[in-house]
Order: structure tokens, then C-alpha cells, then sequence
């Protein structure tokens, strides 16, 4: 410690603080930008990936001495995701846990850390009406999501998704909502409903998962829950999504959801001596409400560590 360290801090009230230490932390590189490309046959295979690894550990030295000793340059973190990939991705998930086992069992110091991922999907050109053996155009529906947080021996395992744009257009209302004199929004039963879905679910702690059909269930499963019954709210919806996900997947523990009301206000055409039957919208970007909510199941254990910086919704 160099002696400039100012070891105590006196409060507002005289009393005197504990001395000035070193807290959590944490260090890596980030966004990684890996494509690997399968080519063992003439029809190529692409997986498109942005990988962060950051890692945690016994680093005061680094911050308090200077000391680059147990230091693992966010450079060789890179280089390490780029080897990895050479043997192939597979899921985003398996791909982080085996760079969460990796870095964890290779450095003693190195205690645990995060591994986040975005995945880009591709799918096939079509030419000539059959898809192409190596030429691909960017999927836009929503990007995947990946997270393994490592904490000594235990991993915690997140997926999610995000930009997942949906709209229906009727069976959507929002009414008895309390009022006051700054209140302007009239009460509807028929109404767009549009939002952008992020959501990240964490798996059962050991669960034998196949990760990729997983993946695919649970979007298919979100998709469908947003088309069924009426909503009389977003957070109705945001519910009974995260409610038809764990029903149907036991190795989920819990999905978290931030999901913005796309706000899509009809337009007064009366001026132009025209009706408007909620056919014309103006879609308004902002303001917009904000819905964030968790769907548990009962008596589960939480998992703080987990969810502490992944960025969890709420």
C-alpha cells in the first residue's frame, strides 16, 4: 500500500469511519466479436457471437501495489475465447461454461467471474429457390442471450433473449386505474398492445439442459402466451408468459422480464371529416412505460449471486 492512502474518513457527525478498503471487483475484456465458420463440408455453418469474460478473484494487489502478478491480460482472455471457438460453439451457454471452467481451474487465484454472450442468428440465402450452401442474411428477430456466473465451484446459468418486437392488435384494454387531476389517459378495452420483450431465465442448478432446444421452446412458448386471452395489462401478459415458460420447463428456476409498453395512440382524423375506427395509429417512441417483474416459483431459494451484475432486470 503506498502510505498517500487515506486510511480513515470522519463523518458529518464527527464520529470516524472505518479505514478505506478495496470492495468488490471484477476485469476482463469485452465484446469479443467471434464468427466461426464450420466448413468439414461444402455447406458451411456459421455461429456469430460477442462474448465478455470478466474475471474475479484475488486482485488487490493489481489495485492497491500495482502488482500485475495475478493479473490474466483481458488481451490472453481474448485470445482464449478465440482457441475456444476453433473447436466450435455449440450453444452460447456450453461455450461459457467451459471458458467459466477454463479460466476458474487454471489460475488459483481466480475464484469465479462472468461470461456473457450475445448470439446473432443467420439463416440461408435462397437462390434459385433452394437455400445456399454458403451464403447467409442476418436474422432480425430478436438477439440471444447467454450468461454463466461462476463462484468457485457452483455455476449459475442464464438465458434470455432481447428485441423481441410483438404487436397485437386488439384483445388489449386498460381501464380502472385510479385518477387524479393530472390524469389525461382514457380508460379503453380495445387498444394496440406492442412491446419489445427482454427476458433472461435462470436454470436449476445441475440441471442436464440441452440448451439450444431450450432456447427455441421457451421463445416459441413467450410468442404464444403474448396472442392468448385478453390483456388487461402489460403486466397481465408479462405474467402469464413467465407463468406458461415455467410450466412447461421444471429446469427453469425463474425468468425475469423488462418489457416497454409501445405506446400506439389513435388519431383524431375528425378535423378531416373523417371516423377513425382504431385503424390509425400514431406509434409514439417515447415516453413509454417500463414493465420489469420476476416470475418465481413458490419456496424458491434465491440466487443473488447469480443476478448481481448480469444486469438482471429486477
Amino acid at each position: 500500500m503506498t502510505d498517500t492512502l487515506i486510511n480513515t474518513v470522519t463523518l458529518s457527525d464527527g464520529a470516524e469511519a472505518g479505514s478505506i478498503v478495496l470492495g468488490p471487483n471484477q476485469y476482463g475484456k469485452a465484446e469479443v466479436r467471434v464468427v466461426k465458420v464450420t466448413r468439414d463440408t461444402d455447406r458451411h455453418e456459421i455461429e456469430d457471437l460477442n462474448v465478455t469474460s470478466q474475471l474475479r478473484g484475488d486482485f488487490a494487489g493489481a489495485h492497491l501495489d500495482g502488482d500485475n502478478a495475478h493479473v490474466v491480460a483481458t488481451d490472453t482472455q481474448k485470445n482464449t475465447i478465440f482457441a475456444f471457438a476453433r473447436d466450435g460453439v455449440g450453444s452460447p451457454e456450453a461455450f461459457l461454461l467451459r471458458l467459466a471452467d477454463h479460466f476458474v481451474g487454471s489460475f488459483d487465484w481466480v475464484t469465479g467471474g462472468r461470461w456473457l454472450a450475445e448470439s446473432y442468428a443467420w439463416e440461408r440465402i435462397i437462390a434459385h429457390g433452394k437455400p445456399h450452401d454458403h451464403s447467409f442474411v442476418r436474422k432480425g428477430q430478436e438477439i440471444r442471450t447467454a450468461a454463466v456466473v461462476a463462484d468457485g465451484e457452483v455455476r449459475h446459468v442464464i438465458a434470455g433473449l432481447k428485441d423481441l418486437t410483438v404487436l397485437k392488435t386488439t384483445q388489449s384494454g386498460f381501464e380502472g386505474y385510479p385518477k387524479d387531476r393530472y390524469t389525461t389517459l382514457q380508460e379503453t378495452t380495445d387498444r394496440i398492445l406492442a412491446t419489445s420483450v427482454a427476458t433472461r431465465w435462470r436454470y436449476q442448478p445441475g440441471a442436464e439442459v440441452d440448451y439450444n432446444a431450450v432456447y427455441a421452446s421457451v421463445k416459441a412458448i413467450l410468442l404464444e402466451a403474448f396472442t392468448e386471452h385478453y390483456s388487461a395489462a402489460l403486466q397481465t401478459t408479462l405474467f402469464e408468459m413467465g407463468q406458461a415458460v415455467l410450466e412447461a420447463h421444471p429446469e427453469i428456476a425463474e425468468i425475469r422480464f423488462s418489457m416497454p409498453n409501445k405506446h400506439h395512440f389513435v388519431v383524431d382524423l375528425a378535423p378531416f371529416g373523417l371516423d377513425n375506427p382504431n385503424e390509425v395509429f400514431y406509434a409514439s417512441d417515447r415516453s413509454y412505460g417500463l414493465i420489469e417483474a420476476t416470475v418465481t416459483r413458490e419456496g424458491l431459494a434465491p440466487a443473488p449471486g447469480a443476478w448481481e451484475s448480469t444486469g438482471a432486470f429486477c
